[in-house]
């Protein structure tokens, strides 16, 4: 099912415009049906996201992220709107007219769900349907209602998602897939660091290993004034028979666990490679981690926490 929604959602997506205008998307559709994470995707995306914003407004926003000197993030849009009222949806079709009219780059998507599941969700966040204002109407009522505002919107989508067998991350999946030129790869971030444990623990890590256990090369007089960025020190370390086998499987690790976190849409990665002071061992194999997630097409970035406090002109730092 999930497939098939894919497939029909960049089926009907359209090829974007280039011009000098701003990227914007509009998302819309039934309450209940994914805005909100849709929104959340767009902003992994670095979209500047406006949620809720008033038709009205529309145009304002397009003009100020087309201002010369605007800031990149500025000129891709997301723009969530909803049907709180009869107007306000009779509004947004007006303008979507106008920003067509302007030649703007524009792609609406409408995300939508089977009644039944739009009702389970809404009694499961115990929130209020927002067309039951007043109590007015019951929540089978209120999306009834909603399906007739947004009709003419859902017939001029470009996507149109059926969301009712979707989890969220099947739902960024599908986004992702046609809106961003990403590979899943890119969308992860990752951070490859180096510490010492005497200068205490990382709190931010995902992953930490610690390579304690191989030989240090504090104990070795011209090495211990040096660091891991320099080339004698990352030749002892990796000339080790130890540090061969711990790579190799330290590698075939990550090519397991990576993925995973891919697959589940892990937005930042933190991995934090740990010795006794964070000059030595831990820089020099810091850096091969992040050169082999890079090899594997990651979007790595490594730095040393503690390098800085390494004293080497006295070498009194492990």
């Amino acid at each position: 099912m999930v497939e098939k929604q894919h497939a029909e959602a960049i089926e009907n997506n359209q090829e974007v415009l280039t011009n000098q205008g701003p990227d914007v998307v509009i998302i819309t559709g039934m309450s209940g049906a994914g805005r909100t994470e849709a929104m959340h995707t767009f902003e992994d995306l670095g979209y500047f996201c406006i949620d809720n914003l008033p038709p009205s407004l529309i145009m304002n926003m397009i003009s100020l992220a087309s201002l010369p000197g605007h800031s990149e993030i500025g000129r891709k849009l997301a723009i969530v709107c909803d049907a709180r009222n009869r107007e306000d949806f009779k509004q947004l079709v007006g303008e979507v007219a106008n920003v067509e009219a302007a030649g703007i780059t524009f792609r609406i998507i409408f995300l939508d769900a089977r009644d039944e599941i739009l009702i389970a969700r809404y009694k499961a966040s115990r929130r209020r349907h927002p067309l039951c204002v007043n109590n007015s109407r019951s929540i089978a009522q209120a999306i009834a209602y909603e399906r007739k505002l947004t009709q003419e919107l859902r017939d001029v989508a470009h996507s149109y998602i059926d969301t009712s067998d979707m989890k969220p991350r099947e739902l960024r999946e599908v986004l992702r897939s046609i809106y961003s030129k990403e590979t899943d790869k890119d969308g992860m971030n990752v951070v490859v660091y180096s510490f010492g444990f005497k200068h205490g623990a990382p709190l931010d890590a995902d992953i930490v290993i610690d390579v304690r256990f191989l030989p240090n090369p504090f104990y070795i007089p011209e090495l211990r004034g040096l660091t891991g960025l320099d080339k004698p020190v990352s030749d002892y370390v990796l000339g080790r028979e130890e540090t061969t086998k711990f790579l190799d499987a330290w590698e075939n690790l990550l090519s397991c666990v990576m993925p995973g976190y891919v697959a589940e849409g892990k937005q930042h990665l933190a991995i934090g490679v740990g010795c006794t002071g964070g000059q030595h061992r831990s820089v020099v194999l810091a850096e091969k981690t992040a050169a082999l997630l890079r090899e594997q097409g990651y979007n790595v970035r490594a730095y040393h926490r503690d390098i800085a406090l390494a004293d080497t002109s006295k070498g009194a730092t492990k």
